[in-house]
């Protein structure tokens, strides 16, 4: 399934429909791929699935200027400052849905990610999404931009990976869903998932 497209109508179609689809089937399968800002970036290790008819989710009450990209097409990106005070990064799904980046394991551009971050230890440069937002670069500038852009890279992976699930953090709407994913045995995780 192409994650990114190139510019041919074939391939154009395959990117909306890995896009164009629930938030989370997107948000498992996007465990284990490289996605990289401007160079910097690394392997995607945990995400949260958020939808349209979701407590949870910032497209829960309609659309507003704030949320406008999650109701924009499928493949872009949507890009949200949490308590005002973090950049959170995701990748738009079906409308109304998204993918919330929580963590990757850092593989390129760890000078950038230290000088960005203010600190040397790899495993704290993107476990958290306002840390992981913060480690790539990103800001109110990316907001709504297609994952086409020549800024990202996305690379799927090319093995079976290991993926493990459990309910979202940090909200305190519809937490009994399961639509929180991670690569198993990652140490670069946001936080452990519970084992039931």
């Amino acid at each position: 399934m192409d994650i990114k497209a190139d510019h041919d109508a074939d391939a154009e179609a395959r990117f909306r429909l890995f896009w164009d689809r629930a938030p989370d089937r997107v948000a498992a399968e996007l465990i284990g791929t490289e996605f990289c800002v401007d160079g910097v970036g690394g392997i995607i290790v945990e995400t949260e699935a958020y939808a349209a008819d979701d407590p949870a989710s910032h497209s829960f009450g309609g659309e507003t200027r704030r949320n406008a990209a999650m109701f924009g097409p499928p493949g872009h990106v949507y890009v949200y400052r949490s308590y005002g005070l973090h950049w959170c990064l995701n990748f738009v799904c079906q409308r109304g849905s998204a993918v919330l980046l929580r963590a990757l394991e850092p593989l390129h551009g760890f000078d950038r990610m230290s000088e960005r971050r203010g600190l040397t230890e790899p495993r704290l440069f993107c476990s958290g999404p306002g840390r992981l937002a913060l480690a790539l670069g990103i800001d109110a500038s990316h907001n709504g931009l297609s994952l086409q852009d020549p800024r990202f890279t996305l690379v799927p992976p090319v093995a079976y990976v290991p993926v493990i699930v459990g309910a979202r953090i940090g909200i305190s709407k519809a937490t009994d869903k399961a639509w929180r994913f991670g690569l198993a045995g990652s140490p670069y995780l946001s936080k452990r998932f519970e084992q039931g």
